[in-house]
């Protein structure tokens, strides 16, 4: 590709080489008639030769020299891993879009090697990040108006080695039990479930009847085992005081045979939040269990919000893995972004009004 500047002479005697325009052309009130990146085909040529100019900044293309559109059409092909989707190109970018309500999950090293190619621009959004169907996840951009063929071919070998480097990991539909201690009073009971519905159904999973049951270590087992043989895969238990060793629910895990994996999360709010795994007796696969304060379920936004995603598209944590919610740990207004999307016209990470 190389830069070439048009005449009006050269452009009326047919003799211009294969040109790209370098610069808008607009007529007498402003309007682009032809606009930069545009290849010099026929139409194209008409609309100039009836615009008042003297010279045209162009590129010529060489052989090997792939169009910015091409190229950027088959740049998103490659990047665009499962559940995405290439959209219509528009002001030079190529999105990438969500086929489903997901978690975006972003080959960071792919992404990194593709952008130190030459001429190319991949961004996305952060890894990890919560989306809905149709939205926008990521871009590419040809920052020239052609690239070498060389270039794109390892742009598109990388993001294909990798099977794409931009993803979105499907929710998978669970069915959720809710054990919520009396002692929070009928009202609270009744707005925490009210909650976690709204929250579960966002994500296409199911809560199951509640069991709302006395804060005694028996009555916590026994709900446990119930919520596991009606088939729930996700515990979520609500009024626990994770600071209290003493506390009835360390012994109604005991009880049940389940373990806990971290107690506190580096994250505020939400850093009261414990983690746990049992095993069915009848040996079906293991099921998670949370437990939190019972304002962890009421506040708007917590890092109960950013574990369900993680744990409602089929991800297993460890507690090296929850040792990593310290970056990005204090969730201020600000980290909104973060959050699902609950309820249209809200704020992210909101549901229920005060």
């Amino acid at each position: 590709m190389k830069p070439y500047r048009l005449t009006r002479t050269e452009l009326a005697t047919d003799e211009a080489p294969e040109l790209v325009l370098a610069q808008d052309v607009r007529d007498v009130s402003g309007r682009i008639v032809a606009p930069k990146g545009a290849r010099l085909t026929s139409s194209i040529v008409e609309r100039l030769r009836t615009n008042d100019w003297s010279e045209l900044h162009t590129v010529a293309l060489e052989a090997g020299d792939v169009h910015e559109f091409d190229a950027g059409a088959r740049l998103a092909r490659a990047v665009a891993g499962r559940d995405v989707e290439v959209g219509t190109m528009t002001a030079g970018h190529w999105p990438l879009v969500a086929a489903a309500r997901g978690v975006v999950r972003v080959d960071i090293d792919a992404l990194r090697k593709v952008n130190a190619l030459s001429g190319i621009a991949l961004y996305t959004l952060f890894d990890g990040q919560v989306v809905e169907r149709k939205e926008t996840v990521a871009r590419g951009k040809i920052i020239p108006f052609a690239l070498p063929e060389q270039s794109l071919a390892s742009a598109e070998r990388i993001a294909r080695s990798r099977d794409g480097a931009v993803h979105v990991r499907r929710f998978v539909p669970w069915s959720v039990g809710a054990i919520i201690q009396e002692s929070l009073g009928d009202r609270a009971m009744a707005r925490a479930h009210a909650v976690l519905a709204e929250k579960l159904g966002w994500f296409g999973s199911t809560l199951l009847a509640p069991c709302f049951v006395s804060p005694r270590s028996n009555a916590l087992a026994e709900a446990l085992r119930g919520q596991l043989e009606q088939g729930a895969q996700l515990l979520v238990v609500a009024g626990s005081r994770p600071m209290d060793p003493l506390d009835p629910m360390y012994e109604a895990l005991n009880q049940i045979g389940a373990r806990i994996e971290r107690q506190g999360m580096p994250a505020h709010p939400g850093s009261l939040l414990w983690i746990g795994y049992v095993k069915p007796a009848d040996n079906r696969p293991e099921r998670t269990i949370v437990g939190l304060p019972s304002c962890g379920l009421f506040s708007q936004a917590s890092v109960f919000d950013l574990l369900m995603p993680k744990l409602l598209t089929g991800d297993r944590l460890t507690n090296e893995s929850l040792a990593e919610f310290g970056h990005g740990g204090l969730l201020t207004r600000d980290m909104q972004f973060r959050f699902p999307p609950y309820r249209s016209g809200a704020h992210r990470g909101e549901v229920l009004e005060e």
